[in-house]
């Protein structure tokens, strides 16, 4: 009797399995990896500045910064979290006017070179040659920037005062209980959706030739999706067998939010080449008029 083989069942051949590998082969050939660890470098330096822009803008509303920062508490391991929380404690003692003048221009450029980064990986996914000028490579940066804190502080916003509002309606209806369950569910989608959406943006507007929005529907979903997923796996992976510390000492927990940003920027950069590569075979199959 013959040894079983993997031919023989012809799914080499199979149009999905094809698809699949021309999509390897495409994150190959773009040094997705590579880009996500150049991307890496930018975040990490984007990362806090970020966070102090943000809690900056809370401040001006009645929402607490402590609040702000422990929704970060479910997507990153115990260890990268409390890195994060002392730097952006240890920066925020610094005076209100220094944050608010000079240093402000300045954190939200600062805050924008990951986004950048993010950018030039989307538009090498689409194998186009970066022909824009700088000005308007930084302004999307920059926009994008400021649309993710805004967007990021509505949310915030919604979820506070939209659950006391519904607590309290839900009182006068006597039906309290029935809301709690509404709203956990209810909050989770509004989340998801914020996500997909912003991401949708980002992929369309994101590389230099012009995609249409549910052109970048397939990837932001995958992004935000396999963010989540990522996120919650490897901040149980790293709480629960990963000790950093033994390896890396009082670096430890820099190491750990580092591994993070790489596979996050993994993600995101994925989303785009799935996005590119859909593109892509659609375009092919319109000139073959199959």
């Amino acid at each position: 009797m013959k040894g079983f083989r993997l031919q023989d069942l012809n799914l080499l051949k199979h149009p999905k399995v094809k698809a699949l590998r021309l999509l390897g082969n495409r994150i190959q050939e773009n040094e997705l990896t590579a880009l996500a660890a150049q991307s890496t470098y930018y975040l990490v330096l984007s990362f806090f500045p970020f966070l102090i822009f943000l809690i900056t803008l809370i401040s001006y509303t009645p929402l607490l910064q402590e609040e702000v920062l422990y929704q970060l508490q479910p997507f990153l391991p115990q260890e990268a979290f409390e890195l994060v929380m002392r730097n952006v404690q240890q920066m925020m003692d610094m005076p209100r006017g220094t944050l608010m003048s000079t240093g402000m221009i300045t954190t939200v450029f600062l805050a924008s070179n990951g986004v950048a980064a993010l950018l030039r990986g989307i538009n090498k996914a689409f194998r186009n040659q970066e022909k824009r000028p700088f000005w308007k490579v930084r302004g999307m940066a920059l926009i994008f920037t400021l649309v993710l804190a805004f967007t990021i502080l509505l949310s915030l916003l919604m979820l506070v005062f939209g659950q006391l509002i519904g607590t309290y309606l839900f009182e006068l209806l006597g039906i309290s209980q029935l809301f709690r369950k509404t709203w956990q569910w209810a909050r989770i989608a509004a989340s998801l959706a914020v996500m997909i959406l912003v991401f949708t943006l980002f992929y369309t507007f994101s590389p230099q030739q012009r995609i249409k929005l549910r052109e970048s529907f397939p990837g932001a979903v995958f992004t935000t999706i396999g963010w989540l997923v990522l996120s919650y796996g490897f901040a149980h992976y790293v709480n629960t067998f990963g000790n950093y510390s033994v390896t890396y000492g009082s670096i430890g927990g820099i190491i750990v939010l580092l591994t993070w940003l790489y596979l996050s920027s993994i993600v995101i950069l994925l989303g785009g080449e799935i996005n590119a590569w859909r593109l892509r075979d659609k375009l092919e199959k319109k000139a073959s008029g199959s």
